[in-house]
């Protein structure tokens, strides 16, 4: 997931073992964070609100369609 990772700009939540700020089978926004990345982390804004850094392999890339990608972020 490392390489893909950095090309997607959105990833979906697989696992949440221990992270109770993580919704399972919800998309989440990666920001971009080069050093997590070799780490083997992704940085994502939480349901806590803040940005954290959690397990890749919590994560699948998602391809969204260039209109959906681009769109304006509802409360963000």
């Amino acid at each position: 997931m490392k390489g893909e990772q950095q090309r997607s700009k959105f990833v979906l939540c697989i696992r949440n073992v221990g992270s109770d700020d993580l919704e399972v089978r919800k998309l989440y926004q990666v920001f971009p964070d080069p050093s997590a990345t070799r780490d083997g982390y992704v940085r994502i804004v939480d349901e806590s609100s803040e940005d954290y850094l959690y397990p890749s392999e919590y994560f699948v890339p998602v391809r969204l369609p260039a209109a959906v990608s681009k769109a304006p972020l509802i409360g963000a």
